[in-house]
């Protein structure tokens, strides 16, 4: 819900927890102050602020967005709010980041489409760190003191000028999800794929949008049949590049857990042409919120049986195990990004954060075997009868994949069903 400056200034919002003003501000609202006690939730994004003041009378202050405006460095403001864990800065015109600025509550930090050319070494004092998105942005390196991040589970790093991903990165015990296409670092493929003219296409009813693209049903005269056509926006995204996605899409290869593409379109927009999924699939779950940051939620009410559990499990371990052979890491391995109909047959999608690597180096596939044992740790909290051997046993291989040292975890190959 949006609210309007004039009645901050009238004085209705007195006491109100959550407040999002967007009306080109070009100066912070000095009558924001009154709700010092009260806010918990402020988002002033889609403005014109260049800068604000101190904050830290927002005692209460938990989400603070400030993306789209006109900052060149990341504000000062924040240190004294130590209940901020979540700060969202994307798509501003940030070069600078200094030291010692963010309090050390932060669990969630969003610097997405930004122009930072480097971090600051104190960004390791931000132990609490789950969640750091940093696509679209011109960093070359990582500090060495981020290896202290040990909570950290998800970082973007897709279309940067990175020149390799540090392997104490790849070591971090929690760290699950991980982007770094569109980077010198990252390996890059050349597709074949065949060429299909857009006016050979129908495009019917939207099926869904994300944050790369639209996915229209619609009907193919080259393939003769029903299919979903992919319009990718060409935007940097959380994930990185459009072009990097699809890309990663057609290099996927074919696997029967995996949505196959038919073609490229030939279109002044970047575009697949993909097999068409029933209407009968659902994603399996929903994306994080801001309680649960990194993980998946999930509809209230949903219960799994433990069959039901092994046989998206075996699904999407032979996708992953299918995807890691052709040194592709899918980066977002999540229940959202799950189709299954209503007897779990299943489709792994989305790979807007995939990116390609030397296959010789297992610890990617590592990181993604993290990703996977988490899944298995949402599924099975959603099993009602906990005891069977089939329980205990995904319950073992979860344990395995969730090792904190990231060596011994097992490969996807190596996994017994």
């Amino acid at each position: 819900m949006k609210h309007s400056i004039d009645e901050l200034r009238a004085g209705k919002l007195l006491g109100i927890k959550e407040l999002k003003i967007q009306e080109d501000l070009e100066s912070f609202p000095e009558e924001l102050f009154t709700l010092c006690d009260s806010l918990e939730l402020l988002d002033l994004s889609g403005n014109s602020l260049e800068e604000i003041p101190d904050l830290s009378r927002f005692k209460n202050l938990k989400i603070a967005f400030f993306s789209q405006n006109r900052f060149t460095k990341v504000p000062d403001a924040f240190k004294g709010c130590q209940n901020l864990f979540l700060l969202g800065l994307k798509s501003n015109m940030i070069e600078v980041f200094e030291e010692d600025i963010l309090p050390l509550s932060i669990s969630w930090l969003i610097l997405t489409d930004n122009r930072l050319t480097r971090l600051p070494e104190s960004i390791g004092k931000l132990t609490k760190m789950q969640k750091f998105p940093l696509a679209g942005n011109r960093l070359s390196s990582l500090p060495k003191s981020m290896q202290n991040l040990k909570n950290l589970e998800l970082i973007r790093l897709s279309a940067n000028n990175l020149t390799k991903i540090p392997e104490w990165l790849l070591a971090l015990p929690k760290l699950a999800y991980l982007a770094f296409s569109g980077n010198p670092c990252s390996l890059s493929k050349e597709s074949s794929l065949k060429l299909v003219a857009y006016k050979d296409l129908e495009i019917d009813t939207l099926l869904g949008e994300g944050a790369s693209g639209k996915i229209y049903r619609g009907h193919s005269k080259e393939f003769n049949s029903l299919v979903a056509i992919k319009l990718f926006k060409g935007a940097v995204t959380s994930d990185g590049y459009a072009i990097d996605e699809m890309n990663a899409s057609m290099h996927a290869g074919e696997h029967p857990n995996l949505i196959k593409v038919l073609a490229r379109l030939e279109h002044k927009h970047l575009g697949l042409v993909l097999e068409f999924i029933a209407p009968s699939y659902i994603n399996l779950g929903n994306p994080p919120n801001f309680e649960t940051c990194s993980r998946d939620t999930f509809a209230e009410g949903l219960c799994l049986q433990v069959e039901d559990v092994l046989k998206v499990a075996k699904a999407i371990a032979s996708a992953a195990r299918h995807l890691h052979e052709r040194g592709l890491m899918h980066g977002d391995l999540y229940a959202h990004n799950i189709l299954v109909d209503t007897i779990y047959n299943t489709y792994l999608g989305d790979f807007g954060a995939a990116s390609f690597y030397d296959v010789a180096n297992k610890s990617y596939e590592r990181v993604e075997v993290l990703a996977f044992g988490n899944l298995l740790e949402d599924m099975l909290h959603l099993v009602d009868n906990k005891r069977s051997n089939e329980y205990e046993h995904l319950q073992s291989l979860q344990t395995q994949c969730q090792e904190k040292i990231v060596s011994l975890r097992p490969l996807f190959k190596e996994m017994c069903f």
